[in-house]
């Protein structure tokens, strides 16, 4: 165990890109008469706002030389991190060579990874807002951490203050441990940042993956166990992903989440995405098993549903498998709808709010886990799917595929009625997410029957036909929905006799027109969208 010990704060280096709050922290570094050496814009910025401060430059008697590009590269400034106050030769080299201690380093770098996230951005902009100086400050200090506190983050700034307060400006062992920890991380994860971008430009400029990718995540949670309670397993933040995702929800009742629920609220949260519209989604073991929606028709309000018959939609179409699932929501969870889903057993609930009787009413289940999404209203969706394969790492873009299917090939005789190009554009954002091979039966509002993992496509449809018999027969005709083409006439077939009446598929299989005549036989309408969307 750490034995603690706390360090006076004699002399602090600030030196920020980023000036958030940092006048709340000298003003309590004022308050117990800290000396504040800066350099550049943040010594013009706090003498701006009246906070006495010396130039690096004056303290060390070196001008800032290349345009800025060395200012802090000093031994006056590194000695002063550097040297170990129990060391007596480190202390009488202080002496000898003039050099003051430094006990607290704050620093933030240039906005590397902003500056490259821009639209257009020139490669020597990119260049000149690599920082040199601010890591190595960084990292001389959290190297010393044993005498010497770093901040890299405003967000470190309210905890500091209150430490300072309560122990008349003196900082603890375990502060000074963890903030060095931050700072190591801090710099790994921006020399990454350089890397995949310094070895993905080279002589192709629009290069999208790097010879070598870095990339890095921060711990939220260890787990009660993994995948099974065999395995151990811990859950990560992608700190970089602002959209409403797995990762920033915030629980509010029920039991810690789990390593295969954290998966299958991913699914969830990922296929409620698709919709603008009131939208309920249940998965199971990371695929679907009923999705509904508020009906709509060619872009306006059909019929406005109550959230509860969404819902009830969704898990009418596979009660047997949506028992036990995840059920999300794009809308806020109300009252009637909260009573619905207490009468089964759920593992999580995940929405954007709660009606707080809604909230009273799932205390009845306290093992239910209800979570909260930040709201949906805007989303900007960006960055990798990755998928990790014994000694190896498969990187790839997400699939954000919301193509317009009215743009799709018809390509029997008869063509799709507006009802079946919205139930069609329906049934195809949903099998985008339905593991391979997919096949989804659905109307305008609802799914009817999912297949999904099998290794025969045809055996994927008889699994639909099967799990949405009785939805099927009540729905009076359907649409099929398949991610990737059919190799034969049997899936087209088979879903004659369940009386479909359109198919959308990406086509291209040397036996299209082999399917396509069987769609003409049974009067079905078919389009090819081009586009496949398989899902392992």
């Amino acid at each position: 165990m750490m034995k603690e010990r706390f360090t006076k704060i004699g002399r602090a280096l600030i030196s920020v890109s980023d000036k958030k709050d940092i006048l709340k922290l000298t003003k309590i570094l004022g308050q117990f008469s800290v000396p504040l050496l800066s350099s550049g814009g943040t010594a013009q910025y706090l003498r701006d706002n009246r906070v006495k401060v010396t130039e690096v430059s004056e303290y060390t008697a070196q001008s800032e030389i290349l345009g800025g590009r060395v200012k802090t590269l000093h031994p006056k400034i590194h000695g002063g991190i550097l040297a170990k106050r129990s060391d007596e030769e480190h202390l009488s080299s202080l002496i000898k060579h003039e050099i003051k201690p430094i006990d607290l380093v704050v620093v933030n770098l240039y906005p590397f990874e902003k500056t490259i996230a821009k639209e257009g951005v020139e490669f020597e902009e990119a260049i000149e807002n690599i920082d040199i100086g601010g890591p190595s400050l960084i990292r001389a200090a959290a190297k010393n951490w044993e005498d010497v506190t770093v901040v890299v983050s405003p967000e470190d700034y309210p905890a500091l203050i209150d430490e300072l307060e309560n122990n008349k400006g003196m900082v603890s062992k375990k502060t000074r441990f963890r903030l060095a920890q931050k700072a190591f991380a801090h710099t790994a994860r921006y020399d990454g940042a350089i890397s995949n971008w310094f070895t993905g430009v080279g002589e192709n400029p629009k290069k999208q993956f790097s010879e070598i990718f870095n990339f890095q995540v921060e711990k939220i949670q260890d787990l009660r166990y993994g995948e099974n309670p065999h395995q151990k397993g811990a859950f990560y933040r992608d700190r970089e992903l602002a959209e409403p995702c797995v990762s920033n929800t915030k629980q509010l009742q029920g039991k810690e989440l789990s390593f295969n629920n954290i998966l299958d609220l991913d699914g969830a949260i990922e296929l409620l995405k698709e919709f603008d519209e009131a939208a309920c989604v249940i998965l199971k073991h990371t695929t679907a098993c009923g999705v509904a929606r508020g009906r709509r028709f060619q872009g306006r309000v059909k019929k406005i549903e109550p959230l509860v018959s969404i819902f009830t939609a969704a898990r009418d179409c596979d009660p047997l498998s949506a028992f036990g699932g995840i059920i999300g929501f794009n809308r806020p969870v109300d009252t009637d709808t909260a009573t619905e889903i207490v009468k089964d057993f759920y593992e999580v609930v995940v929405a954007p709010d709660f009606d707080p009787l809604a909230l009273a009413i799932f205390k009845e289940k306290r093992n239910l886990r209800v979570m909260q999404l930040p709201q949906m209203d805007v989303i900007e969706r960006k960055g990798y799917d990755m998928k990790k394969v014994a000694g190896g790492l498969l990187i790839q873009d997400r699939n954000l595929d919301q193509s317009d299917i009215r743009k799709s090939k018809v390509v029997t005789t008869r063509e799709p009625t507006e009802e079946e190009w919205e139930s069609l554009s329906f049934a195809w954002r949903v099998v985008k997410h339905v593991k391979s091979n997919a096949v989804v039966f659905a109307n305008l509002d609802r799914t009817l029957g999912i297949g999904a993992g099998q290794m025969s496509r045809v055996d994927s449809v008889k699994m639909a036909i099967e799990k949405g018999k009785k939805a099927l027969k009540a729905a009076h005709g359907a649409v099929m929905a398949s991610e990737a083409f059919f190799p034969f006439r049997d899936s087209i077939d088979e879903a004659a006799k369940v009386g479909v009446k359109a198919i959308i598929h990406p086509g291209g299989s040397l036996r299209d027109e082999e399917s396509i005549q069987a769609a003409n036989d049974a009067g079905i309408a078919m389009v090819f969208t081009g586009i496949r969307h398989f899902r392992h």
